[in-house]
């Protein structure tokens, strides 16, 4: 099976001429920038190696962050034949090939790591197909995916599999790597310093981006260093113009949350200008004007969230800028909206409560009795089907026997959240009745 990646063994010419990115990648473990919570001695990966016995893989992060490099440097360093297959590219004849040869090789006692690129765009099927090869111990699977595994991966894979998350590289990490790059050039990059955070910035913690563009840089033989400005020109995209601990980018987010919170959609929309301007991502904005309609508005006009949905999928549909004023649309609704953050506090509230009482059995009476002992024993005995009751209600008591009811949510006044008030008056004045 042909390795997607180049071969170790490369003439200086084919080095030379080999991205940036390329010739910078790590030969050890240790080299890996941003990732020592699972690399380093009392991390997931630093113990695997410790122990020189490695398990199946599932790499879950961003793009840039390592994912290819920590896979191959894990077979070098277990001993692991490694082969590189992309579900972009592949297909089950490629699976079939990579598994022949490594059942193959695995009769001359050299084991296979089979690294899969964005494993998450195999179908259903595909991925059951590696099942056997991974429990016989044909192959060790790694495989990298920047989608959620919960989702995109099948659970019987998952179990056979340990995913462990990499962190979208920090500020530290990329200058690290902008560092290593003006080694490897024997010159500085041409920026002033708050260009070089500017550019650090822009990256949004994929190492892979911000080595491209330092390779574009090291080019251009610029005789005065660029500032933040001339590097948004020169590199034909946004920059953001955050300080050196990115306080700047923090400090605007919070003003756009606070603003939106304060019911003043002029500053809500300022906030929004000042980050995208700037080149914030547009989507980190959405995701957290999103979050605030949940957060802040919830019940009290639940069409905030479904506002903020439709924007994600106008701006992805759309792009840049014309997708941003789906953004805008989105902020000025939840700053207007009435506001509540009645669910939030009753999912803080629920989930310390379901800490703190473990695991109490539901009464049994609204528990299902699939099997006749389940039945014979008390399952399901006098569970009242509300749907039987004219009024559409039983009244029953649904908590578990060692536990009080409790009362998490307490919808606000305001908007239709007040709708909500009522109908729980409603019926907690209707279950008082019937109980007494």
């Amino acid at each position: 099976m042909a390795d997607l990646f180049a071969s170790d063994e490369t003439d200086d010419a084919t080095a030379d001429a080999a991205p940036l990115a390329d010739r910078l990648r790590p030969r050890t473990l240790g080299e890996v920038v941003g990732q020592e919570h699972l690399t380093g001695p009392d991390g997931t990966i630093g113990r695997m190696v410790a122990a020189g016995k490695l398990a199946s893989l599932v790499l879950w992060g961003p793009p840039g962050t390592g994912k290819t490099t920590i896979a191959r440097l894990l077979a070098d360093a277990v001993g692991l034949r490694f082969v590189a297959i992309s579900a972009v590219f592949s297909g089950v004849a490629d699976l079939k090939k990579a598994f022949a040869e490594a059942r193959q090789m695995a009769g001359t006692g050299k084991r296979t790591l089979l690294f899969v690129d964005e494993i998450h765009r195999f179908n259903r099927a595909q991925q059951d197909g590696f099942l056997p090869y991974v429990e016989d111990g044909t192959v060790t699977l790694v495989g990298a995916t920047t989608e959620n595994p919960s989702f995109e991966i099948n659970a019987a894979l998952l179990s056979r599999a340990q995913v462990v998350i990499l962190n979208r590289l920090d500020a530290e990490a990329l200058g690290t790597l902008l560092d290593r790059a003006e080694e490897q050039e024997g010159i500085a990059l041409p920026l002033t310093a708050e260009a070089r955070q500017a550019l650090i910035a822009s990256a949004d913690g994929d190492g892979r981006f911000l080595l491209n563009q330092a390779e574009t840089l090291f080019s251009i033989g610029a005789e005065e260093p660029l500032d933040p400005a001339a590097l948004a020109d020169f590199l034909h995209r946004r920059v953001a113009v955050y300080d050196k601990d990115r306080e700047g980018h923090y400090n605007l987010i919070s003003a756009l949350h606070k603003s939106m919170r304060g019911s003043d959609p002029q500053a809500s929309l300022y906030y929004l200008a000042r980050m995208l301007t700037a080149g914030e991502e547009p989507l980190y904005v959405l995701r957290r004007i999103t979050r605030f309609a949940s957060e802040d508005i919830g019940l009290a006009d639940p069409q905030a969230l479904v506002q903020c949905l439709a924007a994600k999928d106008a701006y992805e549909f759309l792009g840049s800028p014309e997708g941003e004023l789906a953004i805008v649309q989105a902020c000025l609704y939840c700053a207007t909206a009435p506001k509540s953050n009645a669910a939030y506090a009753a999912q803080k509230a629920a989930w310390r409560s379901a800490k703190e009482t473990g695991s109490l059995m539901p009464p049994m009476n609204i528990v299902n009795a699939p099997t006749k002992l389940m039945k014979d024993v008390g399952y399901g005995k006098g569970y009242a089907y509300d749907h039987d009751d004219p009024e559409g209600f039983s009244g029953a008591d649904y908590w578990p026997d060692e536990m009080d009811p409790q009362n998490y949510y307490r919808p606000r006044e305001h908007g239709f959240e007040a709708k909500v008030a009522e109908r729980i008056a409603y019926w907690e004045r209707l279950r008082a009745e019937r109980n007494d």
